[in-house]
């Protein structure tokens, strides 16, 4: 598929009925860390907004990812989404943007928001995370903040769009052994939140 065409069909999926959680689902480690869905925790959760932010490089179309540093409050060493904590009388859209040019030193006055996805409640970290889209043509240009980031991941939507790079594994945390799925990505695993918000992006193709 031509990143155009891959870009239209995410364009065309965000302005209809999202998949929301069921596509979610398709990425969650089992046992899952808990069973409420965001809008049963809306009024309690901390919220934060994340970006998965699209754009050209070697002829296809990728996704920006990061891999936080030992250093970080919540998550360490993990891949993730660019973002964080809203801040207050700030927009979720306007979190994931400030958040991103923050963390990664981008200018992101080119980008063109596409819209929102189904927001994720995280148990152990009492979030609720606000995924926004967002495509930009201008060419990356990243001083990533080395407090935050160890390492900038940039896999094809079209790589992660393939179920042959859909894992599973078996892993021992809180006490018992957990079957995670994960996107398998030049040696990285990405798993987690972050692959249950790719996993509803991706339902989009």
């Amino acid at each position: 598929m031509e990143p155009r065409e891959i870009l239209g069909r995410i364009e065309k999926g965000l302005w209809a009925p999202l998949p929301g959680l069921p596509a979610q689902l398709a990425m969650v480690p089992e046992p899952r860390p808990g069973h409420k869905a965001y809008f049963e925790v809306e009024d309690t959760c901390r919220k934060a907004g994340v970006l998965i932010l699209l754009y050209l490089k070697a002829g296809r179309l990728r996704v920006l990812l990061t891999r936080r540093t030992e250093s970080v409050l919540h998550h360490r060493g993990q891949i993730s989404l660019p973002g964080g904590e809203q801040h207050p009388g700030e927009s979720l859209e306007a979190t994931a943007l400030r958040e991103t040019s923050e963390e990664l030193g981008l200018d992101l006055r080119a980008v063109r928001v596409l819209g929102k996805l189904t927001p994720l409640y995280i148990p152990p970290s009492n979030y609720c995370v606000y995924p926004t889209v967002a495509h930009i043509d201008a060419p990356l240009e990243l001083r990533p903040q080395p407090d935050e980031v160890a390492e900038v991941i940039e896999p094809p939507v079209d790589h992660l769009a393939d179920p042959a790079n859909v894992r599973r594994e078996t892993r021992f945390y809180d006490g018992r052994d957990h079957v995670v799925p994960f996107y398998a990505f030049e040696g990285h695993k990405i798993w987690g939140a972050t692959a249950m918000v790719l996993a509803e992006f991706l339902a989009l193709l």
